[in-house]
């Protein structure tokens, strides 16, 4: 018997190349998790994830098991909950992130064009649901507040108060929002009427003259 230690079993017939060696650790994760369309992936889960069950229910493990990828993977890509959360929701309002071109240079119709330009991104069923549960977000969770709060305020209302010529317009501007919001809350997440049930040029016709108080008066 030979003292090898080598059963008849486990010997190699001839010309049978030896089998390679076993890795350690965890199995390489597949080509479609960490190829091209992964970072899109968890993106649109995230929205979908923050969209059914908001900011505190919604964990980095949940968004990953929803788009097919390790969570090692969205903190690759995304880095924190709340980074993913801003990513999310900056794609979602990346809409109303356009108003600054949409009112540039003022006028006289300012005022209007603002109210006209929020009105047509919460009227439109495609965009309503995310944004309805961003603001759920929002109202609920004070990190969800903040990433909000600063989204908005960098990449719009400073963009908007740099193409008024008023005194304060950081403050004018913040009052314009604060009015629409507010009209918002009541028409789209309270659902208060008759404000929830008037017609949206009735709403724009009655709110355009306090917005261009705002914008444009000394």
């Amino acid at each position: 018997m030979s003292g090898s230690g080598q059963g008849p079993d486990d010997a190699l017939a001839p010309g049978t190349p030896p089998a390679p060696a076993r890795r350690r650790g965890r199995p390489a994760r597949a080509a479609a998790e960490v190829g091209p369309g992964a970072r899109e992936r968890i993106l649109a889960a995230a929205r979908t994830q923050f969209a059914e069950r908001g900011y505190d229910t919604t964990s980095v493990r949940g968004i990953a098991k929803a788009a097919g990828v390790d969570a090692a993977l969205v903190h690759h890509y995304f880095g924190t909950k709340e980074q993913v959360f801003e990513a999310a929701i900056e794609l979602t309002f990346a809409p109303a992130l356009t108003m600054p071109e949409a009112i540039a240079g003022g006028g006289e119709a300012v005022g209007e064009r603002m109210a006209r330009f929020m009105f047509g991104i919460w009227e439109n069923p495609v965009s309503r649901p995310a944004l309805l549960a961003i603001m759920r977000s929002a109202l609920t969770n004070e990190k969800a507040a903040a990433v909000l709060r600063g989204l908005i305020e960098r990449r719009m209302l400073q963009r908007v108060a740099g193409e008024l010529h008023v005194p304060d317009p950081k403050f004018r501007v913040q009052l314009a929002a604060g009015h629409l919001i507010g009209i918002a809350m009541l028409r789209y997440v309270i659902k208060m009427d008759p404000v929830a049930s008037a017609d949206p040029e009735e709403i724009i016709a009655m709110v355009a003259p306090t917005l261009q108080r705002y914008l444009t008066q000394p």
